[in-house]
């Protein structure tokens, strides 16, 4: 049935959009990339493309793409893309080889002593992740490799993009359950990827291929909606086209006057998301003008100025001021014939090699000025995103966290302003006088104390615009630090995890301290053996049975409340009685040595009756910070409720039963806690709660789960923990789980 399914899926998309059932050429292949190669590399060693070519050939023999072709196809129409966008052999070459070492025999070691180390560098940057070793974080960890490789040599995504290409141009030919995931990592990182590097060409079609996936049926409606208006807005075009080609005439100015392609997804978007009508979308008519210099641009503007009104505020300059990814164009938008709308954009040959193939263009450029030979990164200051991208990923250790920021990071966008002497600093839309300092340097974020903005002083949460002069002050306090307000305001990836990562080392060191104090008073008040059990392995043990690196984090974990001192100490008094056989068990005491009033295990403090037994109330969970009271029971101590319980309102009538209490916990007390989860059903769901649950270090004592007629399944877990505090970060964490749309405490059973 599921089978039936995907091929009426797949025929229909087929039918809707031909394009993504496409096939590689297959004629003389090796020959037309050779050729393409030869036009932007004559002096290159095209040997190297061979030789590639020809072991590719040999170790995919046998296998088949779905659709039906041979392997080899897919690298040779990788290294095709590339060769059209003006990549040099080495790149080709690694193109060619950059499935081997992942879908064959051929060992990455092997190809560097075949090829050399920068063929086989750009191979592995490619290189997905083993999904056995990684599990669900392989996808977010091989992007992360990717980002990593990327920033040593930009020709590694630019391989990786033109792989992406390719397959989304057969997608047709793949089970839309496997297509879709697909496109939309596409549009969310790949597409977004393409743009920074102003890759408009791959860009463009990527966003067209992904949307074709992912709503055939709309893109199908938009596709007949232009077919249908493409005669009238030709006819319309042709006469914009000759009035401009008259003033280039009159100027005596060569250049090349078109149309602008509408590519289908902005379309949707401006549906979508600007909430537009169709038709004024597509009345927006774009011209673009292609001239041989920079001063035939201006030439063409004033004319074009002079025969149509431009619209105030409508006019961009992009040659004076590129934009982030090198992009260079005039933008301006008039009153045409019949006062319809015209957007035009005016360029030289360069800006439009730049423009379609963006840092390709670039690499290009300098791979000819090198005479063929390696040359290095990326060096351009206009490309520093590419290493602050490399420092954040090094400090963002979870990896559905690194690709949120990614996302965000590539998506967002940037504004650009100048320091003191000059520097051009960009930040993403929104950033603030901190954000600034951080991008400048860490120790200058870390020591900011005060800022100003164009001369005048501002507060640290004042948002900076594009052209803002900023200067920063800072302490001069050796000990100065980063305030944990400024989390709430700073915008920047590289800016929040810097001071996070602050404020983890500084805790840390703080909380391993006071989690060994914490056990070492825990241990002599109860006259254990303090040296024989600190001089094992037991307390390895137990931090490896709890999941943490090693004794430091579980001291850590103690200090900051996350585990509690008598959960550890029962967990090695344990292993401590199993691995001595010469005294036998070591026994806990069961009761205080010292008769003072002190708050028991519960953390309850019950006035005017120290050695009292309490327990905490099954029906409503009270935790610190909870309003409680306490309820006199008929032979089992004082019962404590949260203030608002059902069960303390039904009691009414006997307050002279009632008792005064208050919270004491210490360092071994524990907290029964209740919460429920809110989901959309989906296979593996209980699977993710537990894990994260247990990756908190949270000992679940039970777990219900009920899922009703609409597919949406209701948990309820019962676990316990050594400091309220935590549960704020537990709750967040099974927050992020894929289909859970809400989880919260439970006060009432």
């Amino acid at each position: 049935m599921a089978e039936a399914t995907a091929q009426t899926q797949g025929s229909s998309l087929r039918r809707l959009v031909p394009r993504i059932f496409s096939r590689a050429p297959r004629i003389n292949d090796l020959d037309n990339l050779i050729r393409s190669v030869r036009v932007n590399h004559p002096k290159g060693d095209l040997a190297i493309i061979e030789r590639a070519y020809q072991v590719a050939k040999d170790k995919h023999e046998g296998q088949k793409r779905r659709s039906g072709e041979p392997y080899i196809t897919h690298p040779l129409a990788v290294a095709q893309i590339l060769a059209e966008m003006g990549l040099g052999p080495r790149a080709i070459a690694a193109a060619l080889l950059h499935d081997t070492v992942e879908d064959t025999g051929y060992a990455l070691s092997e190809l560097s002593d075949e090829f050399g180390d920068e063929v086989a560098m750009l191979v592995d940057g490619v290189t997905k992740l083993d999904k056995v070793k990684y599990g669900e974080s392989a996808q977010a960890e091989t992007v992360r490799k990717m980002i990593v490789a990327m920033s040593k040599d930009i020709r590694v995504l630019l391989i990786k993009l033109a792989d992406r290409l390719h397959n989304a141009r057969t997608w047709g030919f793949v089970p839309p359950e496997k297509a879709e995931p697909k496109a939309r990592e596409t549009l969310e990182i790949y597409a977004p990827l393409a743009n920074r590097l102003g890759i408009q060409a791959i860009k463009s079609e990527l966003e067209d291929l992904s949307f074709a996936v992912l709503h055939p049926k709309i893109y199908a409606e938009i596709n007949s909606l232009i077919a249908q208006r493409t005669p009238q807005r030709e006819k319309y075009l042709k006469q914009v086209i000759e009035s401009i080609n008259e003033d280039l005439h009159d100027l005596r100015i060569r250049g090349k006057v078109g149309g602008r392609p509408k590519q289908l997804y902005s379309v949707y978007q401006k549906m979508v998301i600007r909430g537009r009508e169709f038709d004024d979308i597509y009345d927006l008519i774009g011209i673009r003008v292609i001239v041989n210099s920079v001063r035939d641009c201006y030439a063409v503007l004033g004319a074009i100025h002079a025969r149509w009104t431009p619209l105030p505020g409508r006019f961009k300059d992009y040659i004076a001021t590129p934009k982030f990814n090198l992009y260079q164009s005039l933008h301006t938008t008039v009153i045409g014939p019949s006062g319809r709308t015209v957007e035009i954009q005016i360029r030289t040959h360069e800006m439009h090699q730049q423009a379609e193939f963006g840092v390709a263009a670039h690499w290009m450029y300098k791979e000819r000025m090198a005479g063929g030979k390696p040359v290095d990164g990326p060096t351009d200051t206009d490309m520093t995103w590419l290493a602050h991208i490399s420092d954040w990923q090094a400090e963002t250790a979870d990896p559905s966290e690194f690709l949120d920021s990614l996302r965000f990071e590539i998506g967002a966008k940037e504004v650009y302003v100048f320091t003191p002497k000059g520097r051009v600093i960009g930040l993403p839309a929104g950033a603030t006088t901190v954000d600034f300092a951080y991008a400048v340097h860490t120790e200058i974020g870390h020591r900011t104390m005060g800022a100003k903005v164009n001369g005048r002083l501002v507060p640290l949460e004042t948002e900076v615009r594009t052209g803002d002069v900023v200067e920063v002050f800072t302490s001069k306090n050796p000990d100065a630090g980063p305030s944990q307000d400024w989390l709430t305001f700073v915008k920047s990836t590289r800016a929040r995890n810097k001071i996070k990562g602050w404020f983890t080392k500084e805790r840390r060191e703080e909380a391993i301290e006071q989690g060994k104090e914490s056990i070492a008073r825990a241990m002599r008040r109860q006259n254990l053996p303090l040296q024989r059990m600190m001089s094992q392995d037991s307390f390895a043990d137990v931090a490896h049975q709890l999941r943490y690196e090693d004794v430091s984090a579980l001291y850590a974990a103690v200090g900051e409340g996350h585990v509690s001192t008598q959960s550890v100490l029962e967990k090695v008094t344990a292993l401590v009685a199993a691995n001595d056989t010469s005294t036998g068990a070591i026994d806990l005491p069961t009761q205080p040595r010292t008769h003072v009033p002190r708050a028991g295990d519960s953390g309850i403090l019950v006035r005017g009756a120290a050695d009292i037994l309490v327990k905490l109330a099954k029906c409503c969970t009270p935790v610190p910070g909870d309003p409680i009271v306490g309820f006199v029971t008929r032979g089992s101590g004082v019962s404590v409720h949260r203030a608002d319980c059902v069960n303390v309102k039904a009691l009414g009538d006997q307050e002279q039963r009632f008792i005064e209490v208050e919270w004491a916990p210490t360092t071994k007390s524990v907290f029964r806690v209740q919460i429920q989860v809110e989901a959309l059903d989906r296979s593996g769901l209980l699977s993710d709660v537990t894990r994260v649950l247990s990756e908190h270090h949270v000992n679940i004592l039970s777990a219900t789960v009920n899922t009703n007629d609409d597919r949406l399944a209701i948990s309820r877990f019962v676990f316990e923990m050594g400091d309220s505090v935590h549960l704020d970060r537990v709750l967040n964490a099974v927050r992020r789980i894929d289909a859970v749309y809400d989880v919260y405490r439970v006060t009432s059973s």
